[in-house]
């Protein structure tokens, strides 16, 4: 197959277009065009054009790898997915991967742990933080670690009852009220009991030294 003419995309930098007789038009970078020696006019058989495709796959799955982690941080799982979305075949997806993880930019325990430091400072509790390690395709031999990042327990429930009720002691139905809010947080029953018992106990101490 011949090559026609080489030249510089005009709209990805580091992008080179290879144009060959056939009327194709093959994406490469400039690392594949100084390994393969590449100049207009060349003859490339069958096997050097299937190496050249081959390599050009993977330098333009880990050149989309790294735009795609540059914009926002996000698990392996999810990067291989996007990868795979944009066209990238399964092994090139994983090889971007794993590439990124040998040059530290994608660590997938680094992420879970913002996650959870994220989400709790959202108010989330434990439950609803694990649901977003699962919806973020963190590996769940990695959430254990992750959710040490977790605020010691009781503390956000205490925050967020004091911050809404500011001395005020709650009639029933607002008590119901803030209760229903923090369990779709995901905090545990036994967690809100507590943090009420401790808002009863402090409230009263108030009332006493007011006496």
């Amino acid at each position: 197959m011949r090559i026609e003419r080489i030249e510089a995309s005009r709209h990805k930098k580091g992008r080179i277009l290879v144009f060959l007789e056939d009327g194709a038009c093959l994406k490469i970078t400039e690392q594949e065009l100084l390994d393969f020696g590449l100049r207009s006019g060349d003859d490339l058989g069958q096997e050097a054009l299937g190496r050249l495709k081959e390599a050009a796959g993977v330098s333009n799955t880990r050149a989309a790898a790294a735009d795609l982690i540059g914009k926002r941080a996000m698990s392996r799982r999810d990067l291989e997915r996007k990868l795979r979305e944009k066209g990238a075949n399964e092994a090139e997806a994983r090889y971007a991967a794993e590439w990124l993880e040998a040059i530290g930019a994608l660590n997938d325990a680094e992420y879970a742990a913002a996650l959870v430091r994220h989400y709790s400072g959202m108010g989330y509790g434990p439950a609803r933080v694990r649901e977003k390690l699962y919806e973020k395709g963190i590996p769940r031999e990695l959430w254990e670690d992750a959710l040490g990042e977790l605020p010691e327990e009781g503390g956000q429930v205490d925050a967020f009852l004091q911050s809404k009720l500011r001395g005020r002691i709650p009639d029933e139905k607002e008590k119901r009220r803030l209760t229903n809010v923090l369990l779709r947080r995901g905090f545990p029953w036994g967690e809100v009991r507590a943090a009420w018992e401790r808002l009863n106990e402090a409230l009263a101490d108030d009332d006493m030294a007011d006496i």
